[in-house]
């Protein structure tokens, strides 16, 4: 007999547009997202982008956020679709304190 492995964090991971979305909530944001992208409040969305951690020229590891996108004036935001169980995760708490270290803002979780 063949067992499905239930997701770590009870996510449901949907497809959409061909974009596969790690939970629905995600999905959610990124729906949201698009539509202040075609109100002009955003721009340059991307999704899964990826940020490597490299100290004193050695990769470390990499960061890869669910959204990345300007706002008006420039401002980057990087957006982590989060919840209160994921939040807690020690390999997500210290990546998010090295992405502020290194790139010198925060991680903005949704």
């Amino acid at each position: 007999m063949l067992k499905t492995k239930r997701p770590k964090y009870r996510n449901v991971k949907v497809e959409y547009d061909g974009i596969k979305f790690d939970s629905k909530k995600e999905l959610k944001r990124y729906h949201e997202l698009k539509l202040l992208e075609r109100a002009g409040e955003i721009k340059g969305l991307e999704l899964q982008k990826r940020f490597p951690f490299v100290v004193e020229d050695k990769r470390i590891c990499t960061y890869v956020a669910d959204f990345y996108y300007l706002v008006q004036g420039g401002g980057e935001v990087v957006e982590d679709v989060k919840s209160a169980i994921t939040k807690k995760n020690p390999t997500y708490r210290i990546k998010n304190k090295l992405f502020a270290a290194i790139y010198g803002y925060e991680i903005t979780e949704v």
